[in-house]
């Protein structure tokens, strides 16, 4: 896989964060797992309960070497997640992405995380709708 990168753009590959200082390509010749800069969630970002996810996985990805906490809280929050979620969509998606980290295929399960985020967002809006009484929106 052939990686371009700007001047000063950081990559997370296997744990180690490299950061370039001039526009360069990477080819990563063999099975890494990686993310780039743009695709690192900050923990302040982490808003919502979906999102929550996402920076847990991020964290299961970015330090391969000691995944074990990481995915005990990941198990707790995953199916937190799944207990309150009535959505068939999230539903379907959170399995999806259950059996992506089971695989430690981390970077396909935060993919999947990102799908899922305006399928939150319209949940998120539909139950913050439905807690306007008929009288405050007059």
């Amino acid at each position: 896989m052939k990686i371009s990168l700007r001047a000063g753009e950081r990559i997370y590959i296997n744990g180690a964060v490299l950061r370039v200082d001039r526009k360069v390509s990477v080819e990563l010749v063999n099975d890494v797992m990686f993310l780039l800069e743009g695709q690192v969630m900050q923990a302040s970002d982490a808003t919502t309960a979906l999102r929550q996810l996402y920076f847990i996985v991020q964290l299961m990805l970015m330090n391969p070497t000691d995944v074990r906490d990481a995915a005990a809280l990941y198990a707790q929050h995953h199916a937190a997640l799944c207990a309150v979620c009535e959505n068939g969509e999230m539903l379907a998606g959170l399995g999806a992405v259950d059996e992506l980290v089971q695989a430690t295929r981390y970077f396909e399960a935060l993919k999947r995380i990102r799908a899922l985020f305006p399928v939150e967002q319209a949940i998120l809006a539909g139950a913050a709708t439905a807690t306007v009484s008929p009288f405050e929106a007059a």
